[in-house]
């Protein structure tokens, strides 16, 4: 594959039809806000396009390319991948998806440098976190405080896929044992309800395989 940085006209950079990803409202105007301050952004990957001659489809890059056109820029920088149909769908379901997770005392060292620089309003307007969230990460309670909030400051997600009657029986039995929890919001109490029924079940194997 190529990785020689191009720049080619917007106009010939064409999305995939089934691109899978979706920004939120609020996350692309933090992306462009933050190629209007800056210049700087990751460059786009695409390919020759299958059908249009003089054309490149997109592979990753599809909210940076709209950014550009709403910026009034002519091109952007991209990277040329000599890619066939099935490799396009395997970067399609995977380029947006694979990342790793924070380590905590990093996050916060970056972020308190840049909270003593910048006000908190402003940097919301850039990075991922809100105003409440920046405030609440970089107060003045102990790392040992702000590590046991690891899990809802960072919250990791659990996706797989399940048959309908599969999904009936998971959401009853969240449903049911999200009654007993003590969470304020409703995505918490479904969270500390599953996590209760998996910890009830792995309380019973241990007990049924020490018998």
């Amino acid at each position: 594959m190529k990785s020689k940085i191009r720049h080619i006209s917007l106009n010939r950079l064409i999305p995939h039809p089934d691109n899978p990803n979706r920004m939120s409202r609020a996350n692309f105007g933090k992306l462009m806000r933050h190629i209007k301050r800056t210049g700087c952004y990751e460059p786009l990957v695409v390919r020759r396009h299958p059908q249009q001659r003089s054309c490149f489809q997109i592979i990753n890059g599809h909210h940076r390319c709209t950014a550009l056109k709403k910026l009034g820029q002519s091109t952007a920088q991209v990277v040329v991948w000599d890619v066939d149909d099935e490799q396009a769908d395997i970067l399609l379901a995977t380029l947006n998806r694979l990342g790793g997770r924070d380590i905590l005392d990093r996050k916060l060292a970056i972020l308190r440098r840049l909270t003593a620089k910048h006000p908190t309003r402003e940097l919301a307007k850039l990075l991922p976190q809100t105003k409440g969230q920046l405030e609440r990460l970089t107060g003045q309670a102990p790392l040992a405080r702000l590590r046991q909030q690891k899990a809802k400051a960072f919250a990791v997600p659990l996706v797989f896929f399940v048959s309908a009657a599969q999904q009936k029986t998971i959401e009853d039995a969240v449903n049911q044992a999200a009654t007993e929890s003590s969470a304020k919001t409703r995505a918490a109490k479904r969270a500390a309800a599953l996590t209760d029924i998996a910890a009830r079940y792995v309380t019973q194997s241990t007990h049924e395989a020490s018998v």
